[in-house]
């Protein structure tokens, strides 16, 4: 009579949950033994304000979205048209409330646009947002004269900006606060609603979903306009920060966004997006941007640089599924 071993996880299951913590571990020693001030407690503030905070606003909207099964490459022009219309505004004397709200209203506009061509017209994700993106960039360009620059120099609410872009609540800064707001909310849709639950059937079986009667239409419609408000409200912060509203700027927010979601679903069993995932994800974008930039690396080689270790991180866990498969 055999007595029965318990066996321990896979070596696969083992390997693949810690690739992006692993790498975000590894990382931070490199940099902060070549760059002494990479691990200042400065530097540290300075990159989740500066390097993590919109990127995960837009990350957090991008995690719905992909969730759903579905992507946007619209996530920059809800952002710009959010901060072309506040700024524009602001410009020409309109208070601070009105010219927020304006913001958020045009980059819902596009969350509308993009769920119109998906549901009603059936224009697959993909299309849909990228012919929005090309809409977006043209309105813009047309907008602005070629895409001049809007600075905000005088008769603007100064003090209302001043205090979105670096005001402090106990001691943090409020870009802070809102995205650990936007976090519980995401995360409360994602884990403890039935709009949660429909979004991750629809994400895993379309055809499924439709037929057993799940709001698939209404879902998507929330999606794209959640994702929409939060690359907005990125959008309105990134130009409180700056005062000013550059044309196409917020493009920069979009292939950080997409490669941060699939960073982050390293970390989950199922391999789907999550909202812990994403913020590992972004921090590890921002932990990248920043340290390749004290270490005095130029703009091009930080691209290869970032682009070589998210395929080594994919490629680790990717192995690391098979050996889960073959145990």
């Amino acid at each position: 009579m055999s007595a029965s071993v318990p066996m321990g996880r896979p070596i696969g299951a083992q390997l693949v949950r810690v690739t992006t913590p692993a790498a975000l571990i590894a990382l931070f020693l490199i940099f902060a033994a070549i760059s002494p001030t990479f691990r200042t407690p400065g530097n540290i503030l300075h990159i989740l304000v500066n390097n993590f905070s919109l990127p995960a606003l837009v990350a957090l909207g991008m995690t719905l979205v992909i969730s759903a099964g579905g992507i946007d490459l619209s996530v920059g022009v809800a952002a710009d048209i959010a901060a072309m219309l506040a700024v524009t505004l602001m410009e020409h004397g309109s208070g601070l409330g009105l010219s927020l709200i304006a913001g958020i209203g045009g980059a819902l506009v596009v969350g509308l646009l993009d769920a119109l061509l998906i549901t009603v017209f059936g224009i697959s994700p993909f299309l849909a947002t990228l012919g929005v993106l090309f809409i977006g960039e043209s309105v813009q360009q047309l907008a602005t004269n070629g895409g001049t620059p809007i600075y905000l120099v005088s008769n603007y609410p100064a003090a209302g900006l001043d205090y979105l872009a670096h005001g402090q609540i106990l001691g943090l800064p409020l870009t802070l606060w809102l995205v650990a707001l936007a976090v519980v909310l995401v995360q409360v849709l994602l884990s403890s609603t039935a709009f949660g639950r429909h979004l991750r059937a629809i994400g895993a079986e379309p055809r499924v979903a439709w037929h057993s009667g799940l709001p698939v239409r209404r879902t998507t419609w929330l999606v794209y306009l959640l994702s929409a408000l939060l690359c907005g409200l990125a959008g309105l912060l990134l130009s409180a920060t700056v005062k000013s509203y550059v044309p196409l700027s917020g493009n920069a927010f979009m292939l950080d966004a997409i490669g941060a979601v699939f960073v982050g679903t390293t970390i989950s069993r199922e391999a789907r997006p999550n909202v812990l995932g994403t913020l590992l994800g972004v921090f590890f974008f921002g932990m990248l941007h920043n340290g390749l930039l004290l270490i005095g690396w130029n703009f091009y080689w930080q691209q290869v640089a970032i682009g070589l270790l998210v395929f080594i991180v994919l490629g680790i866990s990717f192995l690391s599924r098979r050996l889960q498969t073959a145990d």
